[in-house]
């Protein structure tokens, strides 16, 4: 499972499960597998209601990271492939 391999990935770092990084990589996760489901089932707007939601949730990590360390953001960013980052 993808969850097992980041675990042990993050236990090399010694970083626990409330990490800022292991919480956006877990709203990743929840983020593709109800954007597969919603493929099939389009008229789920409770579903489409969670989706929402867990998406701002992941931004708002996503922009505390970015201002409080933006290596490990870029890092993050590249690893779980979430968007692409501008080159300045």
């Amino acid at each position: 499972m993808i969850k097992n391999a980041f675990i042990s990935f993050q236990e090399q770092k010694e970083e626990s499960r409330g990490s800022v990084e292991f919480q956006v990589f877990s709203f990743t996760n929840k983020i593709r597998r109800l954007t597969s489901h919603l493929e099939f089932h389009r008229k789920d707007y409770l579903s489409q209601r969670g989706l929402r939601k867990i998406l701002g949730k992941r931004q708002r990590l996503l922009a505390y990271l970015s201002k409080k360390n933006r290596i490990r953001y870029k890092e993050l960013i590249n690893q779980l492939n979430i968007r692409e980052l501008k080159t300045r």
